[in-house]
């Protein structure tokens, strides 16, 4: 289990553990007396590309295909394939044994392309060192799933029998109230949360359930803010 330091209402901070919640069981696919299983079989080689059959048939090479199947390999199509590495290629199709130069491309809301530039470095936040801070911003729950896409959801848990005290008293808060609170890092609580170097930001939200002396806090994160668009005249 990860460490994270937080902060309550009062501003008073604990290191306590986070991880992902435990998902339901998912349904299971196939009868009741037997599993399904999944395969993946190989569907063509490199001569049956279009580029390969092009060069050798034409543009135009339906009626090839009709009369010849030029583009099946029976040596190899249909053969199962087990596990399986990804490469680069050029604009040639050439194996690249180097990493390509990663571009960071900065679009505006309408999707046009803004800036291009190296990317920048980022350091993650969210540790045992730096508290994640509460904020006045409070809403009730139904209004944070009208407002943020939920991309992502931890669960925060207690490490002892203090850290217990703590988190339970912030679930309580938040479960009487029907409301989350909106988490932040920085010194005032005011920049987003990365989780790791070079990771992506998140606007965090805290939830609280209580049920009876046990309890629950989900710390949802979100990049993208749900807005209605502008009336197009």
């Amino acid at each position: 289990m990860r460490k994270i330091r937080i902060t309550n209402e009062k501003n008073r901070d604990a290191t306590v553990g986070y991880q992902s919640p435990k998902p339901d069981l998912a349904p299971t696919l196939g009868l009741a007396s037997e599993a399904v299983t999944f395969r993946r079989y190989l569907s063509s080689a490199s001569p049956g590309l279009h580029d390969a059959l092009a060069a050798v048939h034409g543009a135009d090479y339906g009626r090839a295909l009709v009369e010849g199947d030029p583009d099946v390999d029976i040596e190899v199509v249909g053969r199962t394939l087990g596990p399986t590495d990804n490469v680069f290629l050029d604009h040639e199709g050439n194996v690249l044994f180097a990493p390509p130069e990663i571009v960071e491309v900065l679009l505006a809301p309408d999707g046009s392309e803004q800036e291009r530039r190296e990317p920048v470095n980022t350091v993650g936040n969210v540790n045992e060192t730096e508290p994640l801070r509460w904020t006045k911003m409070r809403f009730k729950r139904m209004e944070l799933i009208r407002k943020f896409a939920i991309r992502r959801t931890i669960q925060i848990k207690h490490v002892d029998g203090l850290s217990y005290d703590f988190l339970y008293s912030m679930a309580k808060d938040l479960d009487q109230t029907g409301e989350v609170v909106h988490i932040g890092a920085g010194s005032k609580g005011r920049d987003a949360l990365v989780f790791s170097d070079n990771g992506s930001p998140y606007r965090g939200f805290l939830e609280g359930r209580t049920d009876g002396l046990r309890y629950q806090l989900l710390l949802h994160l979100s990049s993208l803010e749900l807005k209605v668009p502008k009336e197009v005249s």
